[in-house]
């Protein structure tokens, strides 16, 4: 069963998103990014890999430094195939904001810290995602973390 186990971590593969897709980015926003050659979340990161590289390319789109670091930590949680473009803006809002920070940190605060955004301001708690789903994100965070040591 352990073999199956590593089998399965080991299948995990960063997923590129249309930039389209990623939440935060407006239609204008998506045209100068793609005047300097980034059409997805991959090239994204490949391209604002560095604190220079981000600063490089604030500069290059005219804009404020905290918006390219915004949707580099989008683009780096989206990696993540359980939390994808759907819940990479959600993790973002509750504080975590990196794959790395995602691998460090416990379920059952994680979830909490979710749900107390959730029901902050959707005012739902049906809408919160499951312990167990949480719980995947942080596995695949796990996962994805020990590939690059």
């Amino acid at each position: 069963m352990a073999t199956n186990q590593k089998t399965y971590r080991k299948s995990i593969q960063n997923c590129d998103w249309p930039l389209d897709q990623l939440p935060g980015l407006s239609e204008q926003d998506r045209k100068q990014l793609s005047t300097a050659g980034i059409t997805n979340t991959g090239q994204l990161l490949k391209k604002a890999d560095t604190a220079n590289q981000r600063q490089a390319l604030a500069n290059y789109l005219q804009i404020q430094i905290q918006y390219v670091n915004k949707w580099v930590a989008l683009a780096d949680l989206a990696r993540l195939p359980a939390v994808g473009c759907d819940y990479c803006g959600l993790l973002l809002h509750a504080g975590v904001g990196s794959v790395s920070q995602l691998s460090q940190m416990p379920t059952h605060r994680l979830y909490q810290q979710v749900l107390r955004l959730q029901v902050a301001t959707m005012q739902r708690r049906d809408l919160c995602p499951s312990v167990e789903i949480v719980q995947q994100w942080i596995q695949q965070a796990q996962t994805l973390e020990t590939k690059h040591i």
